[in-house]
C-alpha cells in the first residue's frame, strides 16, 4: 500500500539502531527498501514499483476438462484472496503494483472469432483489490475478446474499484505520495497504437509526470529473446522520456536490459494466468524498482530487484496461485533470467531475492 511516511520512519529507526550496513535494507528482513540516512530528508520521497506479467481471470468457453480457472474459483469457494495470497505481502509493501490484465471482466458481448477469448465474472476484480494491485495495462490482444462493450465493462469495473487502467491513447497520470506517475500502454499488434506511440508519449509528458512507465504488448509467443522491433521500440521509448519499460505477450521470461540508466523488461511472462491450465513453462518473476525523488525530481539512484516465482504453487498443474520460488527452483530461474540477459548490460546490478 501507499505508506511512504511509515516506511521513512521505520527506516530512520533502523538507522538509529545501527543497521546502516548498505545502501538498502534487504527484502529478506521484510522491511521496505531504505536509503542511507543522508537520503532520508523531508524533501525526499521513495517510491517502489512492482511489475508482473499476464493476468487472465477467465477460461475460454471452448476449453474442456477439469482444472480450469473457473473451476478453481469454485473449488476455493469463491475466496478471491486465494489466488494472489502468496504474493500479496509483497504487493502490500510497495507503492504501486502494475499487472498486464489480459482479458475482460464482463457479462456482455459476443465472442470474437479467434482461437482463445477470455471473459470473466466482474466479481473477479476482487482478486486484484484484495491483494493491493493498483494499476492494469489494457493494451493487449485480449482486451476486446467479447467486443468493445466487454472492454468498456472492464474499464468501468476497474474504475469503480479504484484500479487505474491505461491503454493506447488512454494514457494516465496517477499520484502516489505526491509523485505523479505517468502510465502508457501500447499493443504492437494494433498498428494504429504503434504509430501513435510517440505522439501519445508527448501528450503524456505535457501533463508533467515525475516518472513515466511505458508498457508494451509485443514480441513473439514463447520466444526466449526479444526481436529487433522490441529492442528498437524500447530504446525509442527511453530516448523520448520513459523511465521504465515493461513488456509482455511472449508468455515466457525474456531478458532485462539497462539502457541509458533505465531498465527494460522485455517479457515478464505469465503471472496469474487462467488461459492455460498446465503450461509447460511456469516460470515467472516479480520485478521491483525503488525510485528516489528530491523535491519531486527523479534522482539517478535506485534499488532494483527480481523475485523469481512460479505461476502456480503446485508443480503438476496450474492452480493460478503465483508463488515465490525457493532453493533449487529459485537458483534455476535466477540462472535463466541471467542467461537470457547475457546480451544486455545491467543484469549485474539486479538483486535476486529468495522470498522465504
Amino acid at each position: 500500500m501507499r505508506k511512504s511516511l511509515i516506511i521513512l520512519c521505520s527506516s530512520l529507526l533502523l538507522i538509529i539502531a545501527g543497521w546502516q550496513v548498505a545502501d538498502f535494507i534487504t527484502y529478506k528482513k521484510e522491511i521496505k527498501p531504505a536509503y542511507k540516512e543522508e537520503d532520508l530528508k523531508s524533501n525526499y520521497t521513495v517510491i517502489t514499483v512492482s511489475a508482473v506479467g499476464d493476468c487472465t481471470f477467465a477460461t475460454d468457453i471452448n476449453a474442456t476438462g477439469s482444472g480450469s480457472f473457473v473451476n478453481e474459483v469454485k473449488a476455493v469457494n469463491y475466496d478471491y484472496t486465494h489466488f494472489l495470497k502468496n504474493v500479496s505481502d509483497i504487493f502490500n509493501k510497495d507503492n504501486l503494483t502494475i499487472v498486464n490484465f489480459e482479458g475482460t471482466l464482463s457479462e456482455r458481448g459476443t465472442r470474437a472469432d479467434k482461437e482463445f477469448a477470455f471473459r470473466g465474472n466482474p466479481e473477479y476484480v476482487n482478486i486484484l483489490t484484495s491483494s493491493s494491485v493498483e494499476a492494469v495495462n489494457l493494451s493487449n490482444n485480449h482486451s476486446r475478446d467479447y467486443g468493445d462493450i466487454s472492454k468498456d465493462d472492464t474499464k468501468a469495473i476497474m474504475s469503480e474499484n479504484d484500479i487505474v487502467w491505461f491503454e493506447g491513447d488512454n494514457f494516465t497520470v496517477t499520484e502516489v505520495n505526491g509523485i505523479k506517475i505517468g502510465l502508457i500502454g501500447t499493443n504492437t499488434q494494433r498498428s494504429n497504437e504503434v504509430s501513435a506511440f510517440i505522439e501519445n508519449l508527448e501528450k503524456l509528458k505535457a501533463l508533467s509526470p515525475d516518472l513515466i512507465i511505458a508498457n508494451f504488448h509485443w514480441g513473439e509467443e514463447l520466444a526466449h529473446s526479444p526481436n529487433a522491433t522490441q529492442k528498437n521500440l524500447a530504446h525509442t521509448a527511453i530516448d523520448n522520456g520513459a523511465d521504465l519499460v515493461i513488456g509482455h505477450h511472449p508468455h515466457v521470461l525474456q531478458g532485462i536490459e539497462k539502457y541509458k540508466n533505465k531498465y527494460i523488461l522485455y517479457s515478464l511472462g505469465n503471472f496469474c494466468f487462467g488461459g492455460n491450465k498446465n503450461p509447460t513453462d511456469k516460470d515467472t518473476m516479480i520485478f521491483q524498482q525503488t525510485f528516489l525523488f528530491e523535491n519531486g525530481k527523479l534522482r539517478p539512484k535506485e534499488r532494483v530487484s527480481v523475485i523469481p516465482c512460479s505461476i502456480s504453487s503446485e508443480k503438476t498443474r496450474n492452480n493460478y496461485q503465483p508463488t515465490p520460488l525457493l532453493g533449487d527452483d529459485f537458483k534455476r530461474v535466477k540462472k535463466k533470467i541471467i542467461e537470457r540477459s547475457k546480451d544486455f548490460e545491467g543484469i549485474e546490478n539486479i538483486e535476486f531475492i529468495e522470498k522465504k
